[in-house]
């Protein structure tokens, strides 16, 4: 038996905690403060395009809850125009397999996060709430020509922008 050994882990476990212990601890406040995300992350809201969606209908055909519903009609050029875009964010997964198979790139995961509801009928979002504006922003996931243009992630970042 070898004695130099024992206690050897209760030390070094007590010198990882005492590396810790005088850390400057990071603390958001968060309704006034925000950070910012990583830029490929799949927040909990869809962003739809309507000028590149041609009704294709292969973001639904992708959804593996089916929380995607797409009425379109023939228009006179021969081509579909989308009336109903339909999405129930109370089934959907945001797993992102409607972004990556969307042609066209007309549909977008955004940053938003914050879509809690009292009601499970505001949770289903139509064409009007899933179209681009200006308070939405969307993330790179899966369109590297949006990431390139979003600002770099604060999470787990110091505001010095030193990691800790």
């Amino acid at each position: 038996m070898k004695f130099e050994r024992y206690g050897a882990g209760i030390a070094k476990g007590m010198v990882v905690t005492l590396k810790h212990l005088f850390r400057h601890p990071v603390t958001t406040q968060y309704p006034e403060e925000r950070l910012t995300v990583s830029r490929r992350t799949r927040g909990n809201e869809l962003i739809w395009d309507r000028e590149r969606c041609t009704g294709c209908a292969t973001c639904a055909k992708s959804c593996p809850q089916g929380a995607i519903r797409i009425v379109t009609s023939r228009g006179e050029e021969n081509d579909y125009i989308v009336e109903e875009f339909r999405v129930d964010s109370g089934y959907c997964i945001f797993c992102g397999l409607c972004v990556e198979s969307c042609p066209y790139e007309a549909l977008f995961m955004g940053y938003g996060y914050e879509r809690a509801r009292y009601r499970r009928r505001e949770l289903v979002l139509n064409k009007e709430e899933l179209l681009t504006s200006e308070k939405k922003q969307p993330s790179g996931y899966a369109r590297p020509k949006v990431e390139a243009a979003l600002p770099p992630q604060t999470l787990l970042l110091d505001r010095d922008g030193v990691k800790k």
